[in-house]
C-alpha cells in the first residue's frame, strides 16, 4: 500500500516528492474521520469508519480500506484508501486513496455528494 502512496505522490508531485514520500514511514489508523457534504440540501456530516467498515451516506455507500499517518505523527497528514458507490449504479463513483492536507489532489466527482479525508482514529 505504501507503494501506492508513493505513485500517487509521483504524479502530483514529481519524482522529487515520490523519493520523499517513500522514505517517510506510516503507521496505520484503526480507521478514520471523514467529512460529509451533500451539496443539495448543504449539510455536513462527520463520518467515523473502521478500517474494513463501511456506511452510507445519503445515497452513496462509503468504505474505507485503511487509514495511514506519518510515523510518530498522530496528528500529521492522513492518507486513506476508500471506496464509494452510489445507489443503483455498478461502478464505483471514486476508488482510490484521498489525502487529508490535499483533498483536491485527488477528489471524488460526484454532483451531489463530497467526501473527504480529516484524520485518521487509533483506537
Amino acid at each position: 500500500m505504501t507503494r501506492v502512496f508513493a505513485m500517487i505522490m509521483a504524479l502530483g508531485l514529481g519524482a522529487a516528492g515520490a523519493a520523499a514520500a517513500q522514505q517517510e514511514a506510516t503507521e496505520t489508523g484503526t480507521g478514520a474521520t471523514l467529512r460529509g457534504l451533500d451539496k443539495l440540501t448543504g449539510k455536513v456530516t462527520d463520518i467515523q469508519l473502521a478500517s474494513g467498515d463501511s456506511t452510507q451516506f445519503g445515497r452513496i455507500e462509503i468504505a474505507l480500506g485503511e487509514c495511514r499517518y506519518p510515523e510518530g505523527n498522530r496528528a500529521g497528514d492522513a492518507f486513506a484508501f476508500l471506496t464509494i458507490r452510489e445507489a443503483g449504479k455498478p461502478d464505483p463513483a471514486f476508488r482510490g486513496w484521498m489525502i487529508a492536507s490535499s483533498p483536491a489532489l485527488n477528489p471524488m466527482d460526484h454532483q451531489r455528494y463530497d467526501v473527504w479525508v480529516l484524520r485518521c482514529t487509533t483506537s
